[in-house]
């Protein structure tokens, strides 16, 4: 035998190679439509990229990222106690949400002096800990609040790690209200602050609303880059200097369950703000740069599911240099978290920074193809974009005038049609539902009243808000409707599978249906094959079920499936699916809807839910 390395004995491994292989296993099939896909700025995802060199890039400082709970229950004490539960449980940082702000969802801290907010952090020891306020229109506010709770105890500012939160144009966005005045306000505030000795971040730049409304990657990190921009020229404005100017911004982008635009998309933020320091005559430092997971992947059905989703949200935005993480509890979507969803949420981080040593490593993504590719081409779009708003006059302008709106409805609008067809499959909503779901625990508190407040002083300007959607809320529609008729009537909306031949035949279509019934809260009735229509249809009658599908292989549809709808007609059949592609002969023969893969499930299943009852 010969004494070489065993790679040795093996040609080299090279890309025409492997496309040779690839060309045996697609048989012919189109490459680009079978392994090449798209993001939803039309950046090409390509099965295989060669190695990359590393592009140096500023990123977080050495060290992990901070873990960060939100602090938002309207009763001070229990605030108080569920932060200290977390803070004795492993974080290090709290999200400080007051009530009004777009962030609290109804809920929020109720402080409005600095005596109370005192009491809902008693026995926090600031210095010890991260803190960002999340306050929206109430920003200036709850800074003020703060200033005082640091008064009070002694706590000199500068030794505080702090940022004030500050963001009106992301409140503008999300509430479609803004003073006038904002620029100066923020400059005024800054003032005040650094006038007391502090050193941290006055303002931040916000991802959330953009997201929350549809927008791709590269329109979230141009909207963020030119609210710094703004807040930049604010507060030069105002006669801050530059580079304090730079130090007073922070940026919060949000994290989601797709692993590989998440890291390009952190990555791609801090190259794109390097961008502008050197703009401004500035040698880039790292940026503070926050993670929230994301708001609209979030379900209420399933929503253990949520717990994988924020996971791999959080472990993705670590990776890709956040320095501090807020995941939402896996009930975020169905109330306020107890102290075990806030547990769960925060153990998932603690696991992946002590356990999978994720937060080692300051760069892990460099040097790897995919990755590189990715955070280059989102770099380039996002600027793109950002030179769009721009020329529109700037952040502002653009969501007064409609602008970025529109741009941002497009993008949403193909995203529901990829939800609707579960080209976006939608794991607990759209796929793989579980209707004897048990249900899961949240505190007992009602949703606050009142309306978000403006921020800033002066004239009132206003443009169209960009709505806060969750993907999965047109299933959840369909499922609450079920819900619903399982209380009045004691079941829930059925359908019969019609199931034609042997099980080897019908059942990975049968299994597909029950699937995609179930993702409307239509609960099959499945049972063994029929090989008669007869059979099929007496089955059909008994079953107490007002809809019928047929689910079996084209070829037993080609001889039994006109036979069998028509008898399913007869036997009272008020609407009829067929597991497949649409046939036009057997429309003739009485099938009303085809059940595909591609097909606009919404659609089907809003039909399938007024006849099934």
């Amino acid at each position: 035998m010969e004494d070489r390395p065993l790679a040795d004995l093996f040609p080299p491994a090279t890309r025409e190679r492997w496309l040779g292989l690839v060309e045996g296993v697609l048989k012919g099939g189109d490459f680009e439509k079978r392994l090449v896909s798209k993001t939803a700025d039309g950046i090409r995802i390509e099965p295989l990229y060669d190695p990359a060199e590393p592009v140096a890039q500023p990123m977080r400082q050495p060290g992990s990222w901070r873990i960060a709970q939100r602090v938002d229950h309207p009763a001070g004490e229990t605030a108080r106690d569920l932060a200290l539960a977390d803070l004795e449980g492993g974080a290090d940082a709290l999200t400080l949400v007051f009530s009004g702000a777009p962030a609290a969802r109804g809920f929020g801290l109720t402080a409005a002096t600095a005596e109370a907010l005192d009491a809902a952090l008693a026995s926090v020891m600031l210095p010890l800990i991260a803190i960002r306020l999340d306050a929206g229109g109430r920003g200036l506010e709850a800074a003020a609040l703060l200033k005082g709770v640091a008064e009070r105890r002694g706590d000199a500012l500068g030794g505080l790690d702090i940022d004030l939160g500050l963001d009106p144009v992301g409140t503008f966005a999300a509430t479609g209200r803004l003073g006038a005045d904002f620029g100066k306000d923020l400059s005024d505030a800054l003032a005040t602050f650094d006038g007391a000795g502090f050193a941290g971040r006055a303002c931040l730049a916000d991802g959330r609303p953009y997201h929350e409304a549809g927008a791709s990657e590269a329109a979230e990190l141009a909207a963020v880059l030119a609210t710094a921009v703004a807040y930049l020229r604010a507060l030069e404005a105002g006669g801050h200097d530059v580079a304090r100017a730079r130090d007073a911004v922070a940026v919060l982008l949000v994290a989601d369950a797709d692993e590989f635009l998440t890291i390009a998309k952190f990555r791609a933020m801090r190259r794109l703000w390097a961008r502008v320091e050197a703009a401004c005559g500035l040698e880039p430092k790292p940026l503070r740069l926050h993670a929230e997971t994301a708001w609209r992947m979030m379900n209420r059905n399933d929503p253990f599911v949520n717990i994988l989703r924020t996971s791999m949200a959080a472990g993705s935005a670590g990776l890709g240099g956040a320095d501090s993480v807020t995941a939402l509890p896996y009930t975020a979507a169905l109330g306020l978290a107890d102290a075990f969803a806030r547990r769960v949420v925060r153990n998932s981080q603690i696991v992946l920074i002590e356990e999978s040593n994720l937060a080692r490593v300051a760069d892990p993504a460099a040097g790897a193809g995919s990755f590189e590719t990715l955070t280059d081409a989102l770099t380039r779009t996002a600027w793109e974009a950002f030179q769009a708003i721009e020329a529109e006059g700037g952040i502002v302008a653009s969501l007064r005038s409609g602008a970025l709106q529109a741009r941002i409805a497009e993008t949403a609008k193909t995203r529901k049609k990829n939800v609707a067809t579960r080209r976006e499959a939608l794991t607990g909503a759209s796929e793989f539902p579980f209707l004897a779901e048990k249900p899961v625990t949240t505190l007992d508190v009602a949703p606050l009243p009142g309306e978000a407040v403006p921020f800033g002083s002066g004239e009132g300007l206003t443009c169209a808000p960009l709505p806060s959607r969750r993907l999965a809320e047109p299933y959840e529609a369909l499922r609450e409707a079920s819900d619903a008729h399982l209380a009045e009537s004691g079941k829930r909306p059925r359908v019969f599978l019609a199931n034609l031949g042997a099980v080897a035949v019908f059942n990975a279509r049968s299994t597909f249906a029950a699937n995609a019934f179930a993702a409307g809260g239509i609960e099959a009735v499945n049972e063994d094959g029929f090989d008669a229509a007869d059979a099929a249809a007496q089955a059909f009658a008994k079953s107490g079920a007002r809809i019928a599908c047929l689910c079996s292989s084209d070829a037993v549809y080609a001889t039994h499936a006109a036979a069998a709808a028509r008898a399913l007609k007869a036997a009272g059949a008020a609407r009829i699916y067929l597991a497949g592609k649409p046939d036009e002969a057997l429309k003739a023969a009485g099938v009303d809807s085809f059940l595909y893969a591609g097909a606009d499930l919404l659609a089907l299943l809003g039909e399938a839910r007024d006849a099934a009852r």
